[in-house]
């Protein structure tokens, strides 16, 4: 019974399927034909339209060609006048003289300034004042007064860079001692100097030679 149902049911679909194939057989010749008709009745209605040419429009009338006017003779042209050519005077060139250039001026160059003094140089000491005045005849010993002992001393001073004796000797005696001695005496405490400048001008020391005559005042 199941056997008979399935072959049944598949004898169905084939039918059915039959049907369907036809329907779209028959759709596709109604279209086709259809489409066919009614192009061939599109064509039958072009072959009826008749087809004007246009005429060409017509070209306008030229109009006629004005009246001949008289020929006027051509206007007489005078020729102008001849004018002699202005001649310009030729320009006056005058030399003009020129003056001689300026000399350049003269600068003058300051001289360059002197060369400064040497420093002063001073081998030898100078004395202050008056060197008689340095061993008189207040000085005279008293003794050598009572015995009217005179003489010649001879000296020399040593004298320090700030003008005063240093040292006292005697190079040349009286031939009396007391005589001596005191002159060195007088000289070392009253004598003063210009000191003896070196080649700096620099105050140094110096000697300085003499000699006191004694002698008795009358």
């Amino acid at each position: 019974m199941a056997y008979a149902d399935q072959e049944m049911s598949s004898n169905k679909i084939i039918s059915i399927a039959l049907v369907v194939i036809i329907h779209i057989l028959l759709g596709y010749a109604l279209v086709t034909g259809l489409a066919y008709t009614a192009v061939k009745k599109v064509a039958s209605q072009l072959d009826m339209i008749d087809i004007e040419e246009e005429e060409p429009p017509e070209e306008p009338e030229e109009p006629p060609p004005p009246p001949d006017k008289p020929i006027e003779p051509p206007p007489v042209v005078s020729p102008p006048p001849i004018v002699a050519p202005v001649v310009a005077p030729r320009p006056v060139i005058r030399s003009v003289p020129t003056a001689p250039p300026r000399p350049a001026p003269v600068v003058a160059t300051p001289a360059p300034p002197p060369p400064p003094p040497p420093p002063p140089q001073r081998a030898n000491p100078e004395p202050r004042g008056n060197p008689g005045s340095w061993a008189n005849a207040n000085d005279y010993p008293s003794r050598a007064l009572r015995e009217e002992r005179e003489g010649t001393t001879r000296f020399r001073l040593t004298v320090n860079a700030d003008g005063r004796v240093s040292d006292c000797q005697i190079t040349g005696s009286s031939g009396h001692p007391d005589l001596d001695e005191a002159a060195c005496k007088n000289l070392t405490r009253r004598a003063r100097f210009r000191p003896a400048l070196d080649a700096n001008g620099n105050p140094t020391n110096g000697s300085y030679s003499n000699a006191v005559r004694w002698q008795i005042p009358k």
